[in-house]
């Protein structure tokens, strides 16, 4: 029988935005003239991931929410079925090393170490499924939700937050469920903050197949994939969308929607889910 999840020395150091910047001194050059000032920048860290007490995969990203971050991805890529594959997470005290041990799909975990796809993403992401996703089930559901509803949640949601506000450097995903249930998440790599807001669903053992994705970068293929990898019916972006992200979501059963801002947005795909 497999044991129950429990997360261990969860990077208790780790409160507010101010540990995610660095302050630095600028030269700022106006067309007139220059001032030094103080300003704020990002500060990524590089994050090593171990599965059963083997690293494999360092990725640069804000040293937040590790936990939910793994397991996204481990869900992402298909290496665990669900988080109730896994036995115990422990994030090291200095937030830096994440280290699991769970009961693996050895056609998932081999596929990590297969030839990848380069993606579009921040941070040059890597995907092993953007291949093998068009042989996933086809997303069905009855779900919809109401079109005056998805922008005056994306209103909220272009709203900056204090983080982007000091380093105007990071992308936001919030994962809303049917039941009202908002998960929020914030990184430099826009694939690192929804692996992170799916995390946080599954280790809290929620359905995400009833449910909204929110995104503030563009919605390409691999974006998409993660979508279908977890049944996720509709993903809204306040950016713009590609055209393999329109041919993977309709292949897929996956509601894409761009450009949701100022009132307004597009459908792409599957738009009967948006009742208008």
């Amino acid at each position: 029988m497999t044991k129950p999840y429990r997360s261990e020395n969860f990077c208790p150091f780790h409160t507010n935005s101010s540990q995610y910047c660095k302050e630095v001194i600028i030269d700022r050059v106006y067309e007139d003239g220059s001032e030094i000032l103080e300003d704020y920048v990002i500060r990524e860290e590089k994050v090593e991931f171990f599965l059963n007490g083997e690293k494999f995969l360092s990725v640069m990203t804000i040293a937040k929410n590790q936990d939910a971050h793994i397991v996204g991805f481990l869900l992402s890529e298909a290496v665990i079925n669900s988080v109730d594959d896994i036995q115990t997470i422990n994030v090291s005290e200095d937030g830096l090393k994440v280290e699991v041990i769970a009961n693996v799909s050895e056609e998932g975990f081999q596929n990590l170490f297969k030839e990848k796809t380069l993606t579009s993403g921040c941070c040059v992401g890597v995907t092993g499924n953007a291949e093998k996703t068009f042989d996933c089930a086809f997303v069905s559901t009855d779900y919809t939700v109401k079109a005056k509803d998805i922008l005056s949640h994306m209103k909220e949601f272009n709203t900056p937050s204090e983080l982007f506000d000091n380093t105007g450097c990071v992308h936001k995903a919030e994962l809303v469920l049917e039941d009202g249930t908002v998960y929020i998440s914030e990184d430099i790599g826009r694939h690192n903050a929804i692996d992170k807001v799916i995390g946080q669903a599954s280790l809290e053992r929620k359905d995400v197949k009833r449910a909204v994705l929110y995104a503030s970068g563009r919605l390409s293929m691999e974006m998409v994939v993660k979508c279908v990898m977890h049944k996720i019916p509709i993903v809204v972006s306040k950016a713009a969308v590609t055209f393999q992200g329109i041919k993977s979501a309709n292949e897929h059963g996956i509601t894409l929607i761009g450009f949701a801002r100022n009132k307004k947005m597009n459908l792409y795909t599957h738009t009967g889910r948006v009742d208008v």
